[in-house]
């Protein structure tokens, strides 16, 4: 049944009261459902520091948020390619040195269904690398900020977990073998999600001060297929954009900015869309399936990204 803890609409931006005062780093923030939370965020009065790749579109993402909300609107953006750990490492090291609080670190950012395999310049599978180890490190150098305000990680994950191997493909996990899109793409944001679930656990056993959310956006009009995917991907994705299972960017947001703000959420959960297959619909608690929080993989998964990163991090 769906989940109606937020009434019938679901949970949308018209619950969020001010949030002058508070600070929201997110991946991704130039482009998408990322650009559309920054928005709802400024909208509220809030700062928004957004991690991008890209410093035309960033630029161009700050100018259309301060011709919007006016040029006191606090936005701003750190370059940062999550695919290299080098310029992840910055990234954060500059957000430490310039963001004196961080009220929730959104971890939206990814690429998806990369048609040949490649390889990151750490030697990653491209979407693996992209996905959950450079924000792993992300995480870890920026978790004390996060912890000092009382804070939250925010992991936007994705529906995809549950295609694929449904685990983590430990003696592969490059994919030097049998390589496929979806496959490696659910591969990669199971991993996020059996971080953060992992996460949650060492958090509350050492009595730390962070909440770990996790949601999704379901099918949003986003440009993640088609800046990463491959042609026969983007026209079927192009297609279904014009049926009802896809919903807009800034409905894809909700998720992800309810998690980064509401009172009273459920961690153990995966929050996103309650309506048709949790594509679409109104935003509130969904399926969460056992095989995303296997301990013993979430566990083993954490000590191999440590090892894969050189990035070893207690909470």
């Amino acid at each position: 049944m769906p989940d109606r803890t937020f009434g019938p609409a679901g949970w949308t931006p018209e619950r969020l009261g001010s949030l002058v005062g508070k600070t929201y780093v997110i991946t991704g923030g130039n482009a998408g459902a990322g650009f559309q939370a920054s928005r709802i965020l400024l909208s509220k009065g809030a700062r928004v520091v957004m991690l991008n790749r890209n410093a035309g579109k960033s630029d161009a993402a700050v100018k259309d948020l301060k011709t919007e909300f006016g040029p006191e609107a606090e936005v701003g953006f750190v370059r940062m390619d999550l695919s290299e750990l080098a310029s992840v490492r910055a990234a954060a090291g500059e957000v430490l040195a310039t963001v004196p609080r961080i009220d929730a670190l959104i971890c939206n950012a990814a690429i998806a269904q990369v048609p040949t395999r490649k390889l990151t310049v750490d030697g990653f599978e491209s979407q693996l690398g992209t996905n959950h180890y450079g924000h792993f490190v992300l995480r870890g150098m920026l978790f004390d900020r996060v912890e000092e305000s009382q804070g939250r990680i925010v992991v936007v994950a994705s529906l995809g977990y549950n295609m694929g191997t449904r685990t983590i493909r430990f003696d592969d996990m490059n994919w030097d073998r049998n390589y496929s899109a979806n496959p490696v793409y659910s591969q990669s944001k199971l991993a996020q999600m059996m971080f953060a679930y992992e996460l949650q656990d060492r958090v509350r056993a050492a009595g730390k001060s962070v909440d770990v959310y996790v949601c999704h956006p379901g099918a949003s009009a986003t440009s993640l297929i088609r800046t990463s995917g491959g042609f026969l991907t983007r026209v079927a994705w192009w297609l279904m954009t014009k049926s009802p299972m896809v919903q807009t960017a800034e409905k894809g947001a909700y998720p992800e900015v309810m998690c980064a703000t509401e009172r009273g959420l459920e961690q153990r959960a995966l929050y996103g869309p309650t309506g048709r297959m949790e594509c679409v619909g109104p935003v509130g608690k969904g399926t969460l399936n056992p095989h995303a929080h296997d301990k013993a993989v979430m566990s083993r998964l954490w000590d191999v990204s440590e090892k894969a990163t050189g990035f070893s991090w207690s909470v």
